[in-house]
């Protein structure tokens, strides 16, 4: 039995629905089971990773854990993992790509948190990895307020912005290898998508998945930043996001790609196949 964290997100909904295809025994923990819209076949628990006596209640024959963190401080999860350890002995970290593990402070608040999760996760006695995921494609979700209905400009504040998004799909099929075979313990994967984009190229792309053609317009930062406080993001956050952002948009960035494939031996997923996975969210 996997318990899966974050089970209503994008990735954690991924590895829900992948180990259900499997055959695999699952248990999704989350805040309301008559809301979520995750596979029959999964065993949904009430639960909240800022309880962890709801973890505890949740681990009954659990033996691996898929470990989303949402919090921005990483000291809640000591206990989380207390609660993870007498019972399971896998557990799989959704981490950032940014990460530094040899530094002491990290660039931005959000891989702050990430690292410091990491660091506990290796105290903590499990057999661990960490699945250190890119820039994920599912934020571009976050556009399709903007296409639904007809729109065609998808307003950003860095439309020149390139990364190597990466697909859900991809990460989860990292994670459940981590969980479901042997010879991950310990590791640390970085998984990123297989080309390098712009922001102006993905919508782009999303509009050919759509069937209508869609463009960038430049936003202004402080629209940028209203938008993000308004989605729930502490300021801190915010800023770490939109620093990011420029520093994506530099002249010449570019990442190292490390794709899925180094760890699943199967070809990675690419922008083209999530924006037509996931073209119905943007109609």
């Amino acid at each position: 039995m996997i318990l899966v964290t974050g089970a209503t997100g994008n990735v954690g909904g991924a590895v829900v629905r992948r180990l259900c295809a499997m055959g695999e025994d699952v248990r999704a923990l989350v805040r309301s089971p008559e809301r979520a819209d995750l596979p029959a076949e999964a065993d949904l628990v009430r639960g909240d990773l800022s309880d962890p006596s709801s973890v505890e209640a949740a681990m009954h024959g659990v033996d691996g854990v898929f470990l989303v963190w949402p919090l921005m401080e990483a000291e809640p999860v000591l206990p989380v993992l207390e609660a993870v350890r007498p019972h399971a002995e896998r557990i799989a970290y959704l981490s950032a790509s940014g990460v530094d593990p040899a530094a002491e402070e990290q660039g931005d608040p959000v891989t702050g948190v990430h690292a410091r999760v990491e660091r506990a996760i290796a105290a903590s006695g499990l057999h661990w990895t960490l699945v250190r995921g890119g820039g994920f494609a599912a934020n571009d979700l976050g556009w399709a307020g903007q296409v639904r209905g007809g729109g065609s400009v998808v307003r950003t504040p860095f439309p020149d912005a390139r990364r190597a998004v990466v697909h859900e799909d991809d990460l989860a099929d990292v994670a459940i290898r981590a969980l479901t075979s042997d010879g991950h313990a310990g590791k640390a994967y970085t998984v990123t998508g297989p080309e390098m984009l712009s922001e102006t190229d993905r919508v782009r792309i999303l509009g050919e998945a759509i069937g209508r053609p869609l463009k960038t317009e430049r936003q202004g930062l402080d629209k940028a930043r209203a938008g993000l406080a308004a989605a729930g993001l502490p300021p801190e956050a915010t800023e770490a996001i939109l620093a990011a952002h420029a520093d994506f948009a530099a002249p010449g960035h570019t990442e190292e790609l490390h794709t899925a494939e180094e760890v699943t031996g199967l070809p990675p997923r690419s922008y083209r196949q999530w924006a037509a996975d996931h073209a119905d969210d943007f109609r």
